[in-house]
């Protein structure tokens, strides 16, 4: 019979890993199944490692996908954020958040750099996993040459709430300079999940495809990541689709 405790009359005494049956522990079931098989609880427990008194790591793995309920929105957390979960602790969050990011890294990592960019959805493709995660607007250039190749991985520009004097035409055109751009795609992302652009998104859009006019790189698109939504609608918007900003042609 399991034993009240203090904290209150119906409370029963935590269930530690030991008392778990054995097939339904973490490192069994990894063991058993492989670790393309195992949940995702299993294997945040097993990054974790232990729980704390009163919660056992398993507890505390399911706490987490409770709380943030998807992989991405875990991996968005700070580490101020999860080191404050009751089980977590600093080290822990530190732990787990270094996971995460390795994972981020290593999605980048594979893709290839000599994409070639013929659509939107290329241009999205190339930077869904880079900005997946990020809590605030970051705003980049994919370097063309004339087949529509990646020249190198995309081109960080700015990060923060994207504004005309923080886009500014000098930082945007300068590596596309150094490394003889044939063309650039112009992207940002909305952290809010809807890609639908704002009326300073249009300006600074206008503002850089005069500026690549005048430098003579083409400026292909500008395409803003959001998130899919339960409707299924696309996770990003294109300048060039929509039809508000007048784009040169490559040919």
């Amino acid at each position: 019979m399991a034993r009240w405790v203090k904290e209150g009359l119906y409370n029963i005494e935590p269930v530690r890993v030991a008392d778990i049956p054995s097939r339904q522990r973490p490192r069994e079931q990894f063991e058993r199944m492989g670790a393309e098989s195992v949940p995702e609880d299993v294997l945040i427990a097993l990054i974790l490692r232990s729980g704390v008194q009163g919660m056992n790591v398993v507890d505390l793995a399911r706490g987490l996908i409770q709380q943030y309920g998807t992989l991405t929105e875990l991996a968005r957390a700070s580490v101020e954020d999860l080191s404050r979960m009751r089980g977590m602790g600093k080290v822990k969050a530190q732990v787990l958040k270094a996971a995460l990011e390795l994972a981020k890294r290593l999605s980048e990592e594979s893709a290839p750099t000599r994409n070639t960019i013929r659509t939107p959805g290329d241009a999205a493709g190339v930077l869904r996993e880079r900005v997946r995660t990020r809590e605030e607007e970051s705003f980049w250039v994919l370097l063309l040459d004339c087949k529509n190749r990646l020249i190198k991985p995309p081109v960080e520009v700015t990060r923060g709430l994207l504004n005309a004097s923080l886009v500014h035409p000098r930082e945007v055109f300068k590596e596309a300079i150094r490394c003889a751009s044939a063309a650039v795609v112009l992207a940002h992302n909305h952290p809010s999940g809807d890609p639908n652009p704002s009326a300073e998104d249009i300006h600074i859009t206008k503002q850089l495809v005069e500026a690549g006019r005048i430098v003579d790189i083409h400026v292909l698109d500008h395409v803003v990541l959001g998130r899919q939504n339960n409707a299924g609608d696309s996770d990003f918007f294109s300048f060039r689709e929509a039809g508000i900003v007048e784009f040169r042609s490559k040919d």
